[in-house]
């Protein structure tokens, strides 16, 4: 009984430790729209500021409430800083309080990556650029209604366009 007991135990906490990765699984999407870029570690140091670099590249995170975009509540388009493929529309960006700019949905899921990631100790879903492989930041089920989800990205990671008043 014990055995069994233990058993238990341990699948529940297997089964809990697997559920962002399913769901990293479930959003991974095998072919992209976005056209792979691949370009060398040089012409990123070269093209993109350090700050950026140490984001994009380096999967570094701004603080809190310092990203130019946490707070930035104009209608347009959220870009990857790196190559400029469209992410994330701004009436799908929410004020999650968490001091990052924060989405429910992309703009196509797949321009995004997903990936699991174990950095802190527990597996969270890394989000990047399924272009340019740029680390945007993470995917959490915490979001709001309609999907439920809250994409929390760096600031540093983003260009926004905003959107012109003809449009």
């Amino acid at each position: 009984m014990k055995f069994l007991f233990l058993f238990l135990v341990f699948f529940s906490l297997i089964s809990c430790d697997a559920q962002p990765q399913k769901r990293a699984e479930k959003l991974l999407s095998t072919s992209t729209s976005a056209g792979k870029m691949d370009s060398s570690d040089a012409y990123w140091r070269k093209t993109l500021s350090p700050e950026a670099y140490a984001i994009l590249r380096q999967r570094a995170t701004e603080r809190p409430h310092t990203g130019a975009y946490d707070q930035l509540w104009d209608k347009g388009v959220y870009q990857c800083l790196g190559c400029g493929l469209p992410l994330f529309y701004s009436n799908t960006k929410f004020d999650a309080g968490c001091g990052w700019p924060s989405f429910f949905q992309a703009i196509d899921s797949s321009r995004i990556r997903y990936l699991v990631d174990h950095e802190l100790g527990y597996p969270r879903t890394e989000i990047r650029c399924a272009r340019c492989d740029g680390h945007l930041g993470h995917v959490f089920d915490d979001g709001p209604p309609p999907t439920g989800l809250r994409y929390c990205l760096n600031s540093g990671a983003l260009k926004f366009i905003p959107k012109h008043k003809d449009e």
